[in-house]
């Protein structure tokens, strides 16, 4: 492009360049009013975990003690009873092995026989890579559990994050997701974040993992789960046209 032309575009008096502000503020208030909510989606939802994330993972990366760790699992061990060992050794369970790796396969293969090939693309996409980027973490910061007593229920691979946390945020998110613009998004959001508050109680109560192992879980979980949303949703809601149905 000349500079001619450039210089052709500019506004070649106060009024001028007074009216190119005016109509590039209504442009971006009107952005803003419909983009609104993918806008605060992306804030809270990705660039919120993504630092707190990052905060944690620096301070395991520098084996700096995490004030609140120790105390909260001591305050948690000290709770200790049947009762409560039975409730969360089964919230222990169904948070991975037991609940949440097989809803997760039940999920993406309901969705891909119902034909919403995009939701099941999303569904599939958050959670294997949630899975992969759980294994590449642990491998990468190599954190070792705690060990302040014998748990009931002894985890041998490496502490941060959880992966538990990790998996049960990440089909939470996704189902909250995928019903936040249907009427059920409220019967979906509270026992799934319900869900998700036990599971990670758990790890802790059971004393093999750390709070900050929870934390790092959930914010990553989130923020890679808002991705792929984000990605695979770029131009329309869940349950709306997209990637062509099968057959």
């Amino acid at each position: 492009m000349s500079n001619e032309s450039t210089e052709a575009r500019l506004p070649s008096d106060p009024a001028s360049a007074a009216q190119a502000v005016r109509e590039e503020a209504r442009f971006g208030i009107a952005f803003l009013r419909r983009r609104w909510r993918r806008l605060l989606l992306v804030f809270v939802g990705l660039l919120l975990p993504l630092w707190a994330f990052g905060e944690l993972a620096d301070e395991v990366h520098e084996a700096e003690a995490f004030p609140f760790d120790e105390p909260i699992l001591r305050f948690a061990h000290e709770l200790a009873h049947d009762g409560f060992d039975r409730v969360f050794l089964l919230f222990s369970q169904l948070g991975y092995h037991y609940g949440v790796v097989p809803f997760d396969v039940v999920l993406v293969l309901a969705l891909a026989l119902r034909r919403r090939l995009r939701e099941g693309l999303f569904a599939g996409l958050a959670i294997v890579g949630s899975a992969l980027l759980n294994l590449t973490t642990k491998q990468i910061f190599a954190r070792a559990r705690p060990s302040l007593w014998e748990s009931i229920a002894p985890e041998s691979t490496y502490s941060f994050p959880s992966g538990h946390a990790m998996g049960s945020m990440t089909v939470a998110a996704v189902l909250v997701l995928l019903a936040w613009h249907t009427r059920w998004r409220v019967w979906v959001a509270v026992p799934a974040l319900a869900f998700v508050a036990m599971v990670g109680l758990s790890r802790v109560y059971l004393g093999v993992h750390y709070p900050s192992d929870i934390l790092a879980g959930w914010a990553a979980a989130l923020a890679w789960t808002v991705a792929a949303y984000a990605l695979v949703f770029s131009r329309l809601r869940p349950w709306r046209a997209g990637i062509p149905r099968a057959g």
